[in-house]
């Protein structure tokens, strides 16, 4: 009867083998088994196989059919008895068991030391080696010979033997010592070799380790170099122009104000509210306005900058798309005319791109100056690239370059870039209406951001000032770190200190965005996958697997 078994794991080149003394056994890559193997051949770890001592006769009790295990190249079932010598394999792979089983002691036949159980193969080798044959004929010969040699030799043959044996031994001991020594010194002379080549390999790492930094530096030089030019070509086409046309209409009727006299004075945001002679007296504000009569409407028109982050929607300012926040003669007129401002037209225009794209605001910042506006993504054109955020709060500190791309000085810096006489001709067609002005500049593909470069000059948790040049009309424009991704979003302009630029840190643009729905390019990708694996899987959904228990 067995008390016992024997297995004999092979994975691979890696062999062992395992005695068991316990009725039942657990198999696997799970943590829980008597017997763990580490192989990639499920997910997650299982128990591939138990066997179980019934009647002194191991047998097969559970396994996972899904390894497709086999026991003497025949699939295995359950409660086929393990005989001495079986075979089991797991599928395909190089992972193999074989069982040997122990017998119990023999009750006539004892021995008076423990003698742990041994399989019967172990024992049976253990008897033939035993019961074999030895010859020794010619050891014998030779002791008998040396014996009857030492007979016939004198003594002084012997000591002659002897001495020379001395000598012998003497020479080879001097020249051992020699070597030795000879041995010593060339190790070391050998440690110091290596010492010396230590050191040598020490400053050459070190060498190398300064030829790095100089690579990496003149590589950090080129880039910021080119920072700029590489910003345009790449993300320009998705730095906008932003604009609107807004009215003052009555709070109550929601009538549109006029002025009481049709050839009342319009003033122009974008022209100096002060007289150019400076003794003359300010301009009163024109508070005469009505619902009524045939004067000219109140109304206004604006510019700035925006930028596309991926699925339609803009950043800008929140000045830009409420410019009336920012005008406090427009402000006095609204309190003495109980009106409100009403925006009658809101577009974007891109870099090549003739025609305007309606815009639509979605979240506006309460302390911060940033505005989240939204185009039908439907309607965007593959050649409007997403600007990418850089979310490293990190990556903004003084002395980093800096880029900037946006619109300063609306249409007249645009104007700016085409010869005189074209110019000339332009202004008088369309000088009159900034509308047309800028219909006809995005027809003529004339609508270009401008590219700036400096540095971040200061720096606190809500500002980034920085002296990349920009003008009015470049509010909103995206500020670039030497990432290449979006740091700040531009929000104040000083003409008299260009190192006062300013910009609001693109965190808080960021928690307008994720409220207003918006996702990274990166988790687009990823649910679109995610939804593509989804489909794919549906069609198997209602197969079914049959099978049979054996």
């Amino acid at each position: 009867m067995a008390v016992g078994i024997i297995i004999h794991i092979a994975v691979g080149t890696e062999k062992r083998t395992e005695f068991f003394s316990q009725d039942r056994i657990r198999i696997g890559s799970d943590e829980t088994s008597d017997l763990q193997i580490r192989s990639r051949l499920s997910d997650a770890a299982t128990v591939w196989f138990e066997i179980e001592s019934t009647d002194g006769v191991y047998r097969v009790v559970e396994f996972d059919p899904s390894l497709g295990l086999t026991i003497n190249d025949k699939p295995i079932r359950r409660y086929i008895a393990v005989n001495d010598g079986d075979l089991l394999k797991v599928g395909e792979t190089d992972v193999s068991f074989a069982f040997f089983s122990l017998e119990n002691k023999s009750a006539l036949i004892t021995t008076n030391r423990d003698q742990p159980y041994i399989s019967r193969f172990i024992e049976e080798a253990a008897m033939e080696s035993a019961t074999s044959v030895k010859r020794d004929d010619a050891k014998a010969f030779l002791r008998e010979f040396s014996r009857e040699l030492m007979r016939e030799v004198s003594i002084t043959t012997k000591l002659i033997t002897l001495v020379l044996i001395v000598g012998f031994l003497t020479g080879v001991f001097y020249i051992g010592f020699a070597v030795n020594s000879e041995l010593r010194e060339s190790r070391k002379q050998s440690e110091q070799q290596s010492d010396i080549i230590k050191k040598l390999e020490e400053k050459l790492g070190q060498t190398n380790d300064q030829l790095g930094q100089l690579d990496k530096t003149n590589k950090d030089l080129i880039k910021t170099v080119s920072l700029a030019p590489n910003l345009r070509v790449e993300y320009g086409s998705a730095v906008c122009l932003v604009v609107g046309v807004y009215d003052l209409v009555d709070k109550r009727s929601g009538k549109v104000l006029r002025y009481a006299d049709p050839q009342a004075f319009r003033p122009n945001p974008y022209e100096p509210s002060q007289p150019e002679d400076p003794s003359a007296p300010p301009l009163a504000p024109q508070i005469g306005l009505t619902t009524e009569g045939n004067g000219s409407p109140v109304e206004y028109d604006f510019i700035g900058t925006g930028f596309h982050v991926g699925g339609g929607y803009i950043v800008s300012n929140r000045h830009v798309m409420q410019p009336w926040e920012e005008d406090d003669q427009v402000k006095q007129m609204m309190v003495i005319a109980n009106g409100r401002a009403r925006v009658k037209r809101l577009v974007i225009y891109f870099p090549n791109i003739a025609q305007p794209f309606p815009l639509k605001v979605k979240e506006l910042g309460t302390r911060e100056d940033i505005s989240i506006s939204m185009i039908d993504p439907a309607s965007l054109p593959e050649q409007v690239p997403s600007i990418p955020v850089d979310f490293d709060t990190d990556s903004a500190a003084i002395g980093k370059t800096v880029v900037t791309m946006g619109y300063p000085s609306g249409p007249d810096r645009l104007l700016a870039m085409v010869d005189d006489d074209e110019a000339k001709s332009i202004n008088s067609r369309f000088g009159n209406s900034r509308q047309n002005l800028i219909n006809f500049l995005a027809q003529s593909q004339k609508i270009v951001p401008l590219t700036t470069q400096g540095a971040i000059t200061d720096l606190d948790t809500k500002r980034i000032v920085h002296d990349a040049k920009t003008a009015e009309g470049g509010s909103g424009a995206p500020l670039f770190g030497q990432s290449g991704k979006v740091i700040g979003v531009n929000f104040g302009v000083f003409t008299e200190n260009t190192a006062a630029n300013m910009a609001v840190p693109v965190r808080y643009a960021v928690d307008l965005l994720r409220k207003a729905g918006w996702k990274t390019p990166e988790e687009v990708q990823k649910e679109s996958d995610s939804q593509s694996q989804t489909a794919a899987a549906e069609p198997n959904s209602n197969s079914s697997v049959g099978g049979k228990l054996q």
